[in-house]
């Protein structure tokens, strides 16, 4: 599903709906909700279409014809040509374009041709109204973004995978590296989380403590230097070679 693990959303799908197998999901006071992408692919289209049809929209390719689609967002937290894991915040429910009132529309693609919605293993209900729990959990239900604990500008260039604990981000922008942890488990419960950078020449700095959702940013300009980057959840822990040099 396109939320966090352990959310529980209403679906419906109508015949009238265009197209008619994408699903409208709805919960109370959701505007502003995590949008998390409900597999791993890469970004292909971040659209606006105004007061009309998508509004705010994004889609995602994730290989051998599957694309899926987030329309009527508030905020479009990803660029084109970002690669995410599933899990990963990619916007916040809206009511931009045509729509009467803030809520998901998402939709399943094959070959461009949308598909009846499957996820948690099973179709979605035709046709009606259903509540779905999410077990969108490969990111442990984590709202935030490397992106975003890095601020604006900053581009995903390096990750590494912390076991199934979290994944280490390296970050780059204008000459600026960032280092930013993200947990995937016991989200939203203060547990033992660091991020490091260290420029080839210089001193180490760590982020380290006991953090709900993620440790970091930890930022150094190195414009034209090495840097050694990594971090920890609990007990997992990643610490590369000096790389990303220039």
């Amino acid at each position: 599903m396109p939320f966090p693990c352990g959310q529980v959303w209403s679906g419906q799908t109508r015949t009238d709906h265009s197209p008619a197998n994408a699903i409208d999901f709805n919960r109370t006071d959701d505007l502003g909700d995590p949008v998390v992408a409900s597999a791993g692919g890469q970004v292909v289209r971040v659209e606006n279409t105004g007061s009309d049809s998508y509004g705010r929209w994004i889609e995602i390719d994730h290989g051998s014809g599957w694309r899926s689609r987030y329309a009527h967002l508030s905020v479009q937290r990803v660029s084109v040509g970002q690669s995410v894991t599933r899990g990963q915040r990619i916007g916040d429910v809206g009511s931009t374009g045509g729509s009467s009132g803030p809520h998901l529309h998402f939709e399943q693609r094959l070959n461009g041709v949308a598909q009846r919605v499957v996820f948690n293993g099973s179709e979605a209900f035709y046709w009606g109204t259903r509540n779905y729990t999410s077990q969108n959990c490969s990111g442990g239900g984590n709202p935030y973004t490397p992106e975003e604990v890095c601020g604006s500008g900053y581009t995903v260039i390096d990750s590494a995978a912390l076991g199934t604990a979290g994944r280490v981000y390296l970050l780059y922008r204008d000459g600026y590296n960032c280092v930013a942890t993200i947990k995937h488990v016991s989200v939203g419960t203060a547990s033992s989380v660091s991020a490091f950078l260290e420029v080839q020449g210089g001193t180490r700095t760590t982020d380290s403590g006991s953090f709900a959702y993620y440790a970091g940013p930890v930022v150094k300009y190195a414009p034209s230097a090495c840097v050694k980057w990594g971090g920890s959840v609990g007990s997992n822990s990643y610490v590369s070679p000096f790389e990303h040099c220039g």
